[in-house]
């Protein structure tokens, strides 16, 4: 029984599920942040902490540099996903509501199903098409039930839609990767790679990071503490498991996992189409990852395990 319990689909299902949740939880840290931390000394912040958090426990597990086969990817991701992606998701969030970013960052779950076809030959089931459709669909719904009248711009619309571009390369980028080194090492070196490339960002850092409130800092630790070195590495872990579209759908659910946590955490009660976009969600990441218990299986047992490296 206890075998059965903690098989690999149970584990990378319940590391989706920890990814979901601190993803989540981004939002309104984010948001929080956002006001005493211009984007691009949020995001380096942000990565230092993320990276550190991870250095250590790379050290700890010895695990050593990952083979030169997964270099590109690694690279690819921290540049476009732990470096571009986190600068302009801050600043798009800073010009728009948060309805109106959540909607148009999730046209990435979509765009990582059509990468993940054409660029590494993945399928896409009917099951996951019908899936993300109703997901996108309930996304649609959260975001227009809390986006503020005057709240958007055409820049910050740009901004999140830039963001989800670099989002799903990086995540179409990743996948190949995570055939040849561990989820731990594809994490740490793409949160790295990201941090350097966020150096130009250090004056502003340090001079924001002095007279910043300590509310703020702590959130930006937290930012780079649990959704980014924590909720990247269950990612990874998850995306190693399976493929890119499913893990893409699977994100689904962050938009109704947000309007649960503001009505638990800030007392924000929802509104009927808010909580009707939110089951949406959930039913559409229902639907795409039903069917994969066979199939996800036998292709995971066809992928290159990750080389035990150091």
């Amino acid at each position: 029984m206890m075998r059965t319990a903690w098989n690999p689909r149970t584990l990378a299902a319940g590391a989706a599920a920890v990814t979901v949740l601190l993803w989540a939880s981004a939002f309104v840290a984010i948001r929080s942040a956002g006001d005493a931390y211009s984007p691009g000394a949020l995001a380096l912040g942000r990565l230092a902490a993320g990276a550190l958090a991870l250095g250590v426990i790379w050290a700890v597990r010895r695990e050593g540099l990952p083979p030169r086969t997964a270099w590109r990817g690694i690279l690819l991701s921290g540049l476009l996903w732990f470096g571009f992606y986190m600068v302009v998701l801050n600043w798009g969030e800073q010009q728009v509501d948060a309805g109106t970013a959540a909607l148009v960052v999730n046209v990435g779950p979509l765009l990582i199903a059509l990468l993940g076809a054409r660029l590494l030959g993945e399928p896409m089931p009917p099951r996951l098409v019908a899936g993300m459709a109703v997901s996108f669909a309930g996304a649609v719904t959260v975001g227009l039930s809390m986006s503020g009248s005057g709240g958007s711009s055409v820049l910050g619309v740009l901004l999140c839609l830039l963001a989800a571009v670099a989002y799903a390369f990086g995540v179409v980028a990743q996948k190949p990767a995570l055939g040849r080194a561990s989820p731990l090492q594809v994490t740490t070196f793409g949160c790295l790679i990201g941090a350097v490339a966020c150096l130009p960002f250090a004056g502003q850092l340090v001079r924001e990071a002095a007279r910043a409130p300590l509310p703020a800092t702590l959130d930006m630790i937290y930012l780079g503490v649990f959704p980014t070195a924590l909720a990247f590495t269950t990612w990874a872990y998850a995306l190693s498991r399976t493929t890119a579209g499913r893990m893409g759908a699977t994100t689904y659910a962050v938009p109704a996992v947000v309007v649960l946590m503001s009505w638990l955490v800030l007392g924000e009660v929802p509104g009927a189409l808010t909580l009707a976009g939110g089951v949406l969600c959930l039913a559409g990441v229902a639907v795409s990852r039903s069917g994969a218990r066979g199939r996800s299986g036998r292709a995971a047992a066809r992928e290159p395990r990750p080389e035990k490296v150091g």
